[in-house]
């Protein structure tokens, strides 16, 4: 081959398949003002050119509706509405907001279906959207705790080029590389509440699809509060329980496990699960949202200690939001991408490349479990390689 093919591959390369090519020119010819101006007036192709600019106006004004879903939260008004629909000015007594706030607040909230305005605007009832907010602290939490994530995303260049320390990075007490064993009690409280009130709806996405009433003996490494472990706990009553995670988190997740009368079947641990051993005896290991926190190098190294605590025969069960899921790429790549990106650290992976860490990590057989709802969480169930 002469240099001037050689010299041609790239752009050969490049232009990608037919179908590829096919859709370059659509977008080209998209692009071009004389054609937008010609589909926005053809008959046939109209409701075609509306739906995208409603798509891209849905883009341009999301921050907007997100602003008013947690206006929404913050003032109660879902648990406020719970027992059924009130008139516009007994919501507004309700809520503390005034007449003329109330009602332009509930025509935003109706328009984007999280609440319903009726009888020409003087009744208000749940929407579709707001009705599965009652009294779900799991998702309001997460509303709430978005004002410091939109905060950091006010200026998202200068988010990509790590050009100031976002608030983010300091709101989570292991957003350093150099995890301490140190962090006391008052610095790890917020966080770990928030992330014990998120996540139950991760958890029945991760019960549904494996059987852990199959073992004998649990281990979740970076289980925080426990509250993955209570949830497990009422699937398989005779399965025992461990957990290991920051001295000071392990110390609220023990208390958790006492209120919960549970202290005879657990077992909270604390240490460093990138300096420390991991506990023994365990035939299943867990690991819940926790590899998505940290880049590729750091997870190779907690799959490993995972593996080393882990018998021959054992499983780990692996869940947490992943990229280029089936359904869910916009969680996947695009929310969790910039949400890690303002933790300081970590990335969405996909179930291919968390396959190849768990392979490189000394786990054998991978498969990926189909949940009912992929924007929660993905599943990977690993199976150890015999340790050499």
């Amino acid at each position: 081959m002469d240099r001037s093919s050689l010299a041609a591959l790239p752009a050969q390369s490049a232009q990608g398949n037919w179908l590829e090519r096919w859709r370059d020119w659509r977008h080209r010819t998209v692009a071009r003002p004389e054609f937008q101006r010609w589909a926005q007036a053809f008959w046939l192709t109209r409701p075609i050119a509306r739906r995208q600019a409603g798509e891209l106006f849905d883009l341009v004004a999301g921050f907007v509706y997100s602003q008013v879903l947690l206006a929404c939260v913050r003032l109660d008004i879902f648990d406020v509405l719970a027992d059924g629909p009130l008139t516009l000015q007994q919501l507004s007594d309700r809520i503390g907001l005034g007449s003329e706030g109330c009602e332009r607040l509930v025509a935003a909230a109706a328009a984007l279906e999280l609440l319903e305005s009726r009888s020409a605007g003087t009744v208000v009832a749940l929407g579709r959207l707001g009705a599965p907010l009652v009294g779900n602290r799991a998702i309001t939490s997460m509303i709430e705790h978005h004002s410091t994530l939109y905060g950091d995303l006010a200026d998202p260049v200068a988010l990509l080029r790590r050009q100031a320390r976002p608030a983010m990075a300091g709101y989570w007490p292991y957003a350093a590389h150099e995890l301490s064993t140190d962090l006391t009690a008052e610095r790890v409280a917020e966080y770990s509440t928030l992330m014990s009130a998120s996540l139950p709806l991760v958890s029945q996405e991760v019960i549904a699809v494996y059987p852990f009433e199959r073992h004998r003996r649990l281990l979740d490494v970076g289980g925080g509060e426990g509250r993955f472990l209570r949830a497990v706990a009422e699937r398989a009553p005779g399965l025992e329980l461990v957990l290991f995670d920051l001295p000071a988190v392990a110390d609220r997740a023990r208390a958790a496990f006492a209120d919960a009368g549970m202290a005879d079947r657990t077992q909270a641990c604390g240490g460093d699960f990138f300096q420390d051993a991991l506990p023994q005896g365990a035939d299943v290991a867990s690991l819940v949202r926790v590899c998505f926190d940290h880049p590729d190098e750091r997870v190779l190294t907690l799959l490993r200690a995972v593996r080393q605590a882990l018998p021959d025969n054992g499983t780990l069960v692996l869940a947490e939001p992943m990229a280029q899921a089936r359904g869910a790429l916009a969680m996947g790549d695009a929310y969790f991408g910039f949400y890690l990106l303002a933790m300081g650290r970590g990335k969405p992976r996909s179930a291919a490349q968390l396959t190849a860490l768990l392979h490189q990590a000394g786990f054998g057989q991978v498969r990926e479990l189909v949940t009912r709802m992929p924007l929660q969480t993905g599943v990977l169930v690993a199976r150890c390689q015999r340790k050499p």
